[in-house]
């Protein structure tokens, strides 16, 4: 039973939810005739994960979710209310296609964003921007070099938001490392988009220790790939997103980019 239930736990990212109960109260709240505490679920996934953090109904009937911690890694689980089965994986709002797992997992693991340094980040957007938001990149990803054209969109349709970009040089690109080390030298937005557009890159002109340092934060900010953003309110943004689904997350989309055209 345990091995089954780590083996759930495991492939939870990678396995969509399939399960869902019809039970539910009638007449009522659920609370009146369900009950669920961190300890019971705590004993109910007991060898599978870590640390229960909360318990709380589900908007789906018949589940509470669950959140949990794994292997430093926090996300929700769904137990149905007789207790006797557990959803794992993606759980998807059909009315607006709304991810709920992957939104509750957002949640849990936003982050402090004034642990992160920003005194060799490069500036995309003007200086005195109400909205400042974190960009981890890597100098030779694609979709970096995607997501880099939609932030100059972004700027563009609304000054009031500016992005903070970091060098975080993934090890799948060798030539990554030196890149990061010449741009955050040069503290050259420049020759970020040079090695955006495939051109040589000119070799770093200092000692710096700043990319090793960086890479030694996201690690435990739990980022792991580019590009990666990090919001005001420390939530975490993985993958390249269109400029009207990021004003839109932002919350200043509409008004701003009318007051422009």
């Amino acid at each position: 039973m345990k091995i089954l239930l780590m083996m759930t736990i495991a492939l939870f990212l990678a396995v969509p939810g399939q399960a869902f109960t019809q039970d539910g109260c009638g007449a009522g709240t659920c609370a009146d005739c369900h009950s669920l505490t961190k300890a019971e679920a705590a004993d109910l996934l007991k060898g599978g994960v870590d640390k229960v953090l909360d318990v709380s109904f589900a908007e789906i009937p018949g589940l509470w979710m669950v959140s949990v911690e794994k292997d430093n890694q926090k996300f929700p689980l769904f137990i149905d209310f007789s207790k006797a089965y557990l959803v794992a994986g993606n759980v998807i709002r059909l009315k607006d296609h709304q991810n709920i797992t992957t939104a509750r997992q957002a949640e849990l693991n936003k982050v402090d964003v004034s642990k992160i340094p920003l005194d060799d980040a490069l500036l995309l957007g003007k200086k005195g921007a109400k909205t400042k938001v974190i960009v981890f990149t890597d100098p030779e990803c694609p979709y970096c070099k995607k997501l880099h054209v939609t932030l100059k969109e972004v700027v563009q349709r609304n000054p009031e938001i500016a992005f903070l970009i970091k060098l975080f040089p993934l090890k799948m690109h060798p030539n990554a490392y030196g890149i990061a080390k010449s741009i955050v030298c040069s503290k050259s937005l420049e020759f970020l988009e040079l090695s955006f557009a495939g051109l040589p890159v000119p070799p770093a002109t200092c000692e710096t220790d700043v990319v090793d340092q960086t890479l030694a934060l996201v690690e435990t900010l739990g980022i792991r790939s580019t590009p990666t953003l990090v919001l005001p309110d420390g939530l975490i943004v993985p993958g390249a997103k269109s400029a009207d689904d990021l004003l839109k997350l932002l919350g200043g989309g509409a008004p701003v980019a009318k007051a422009v055209k």
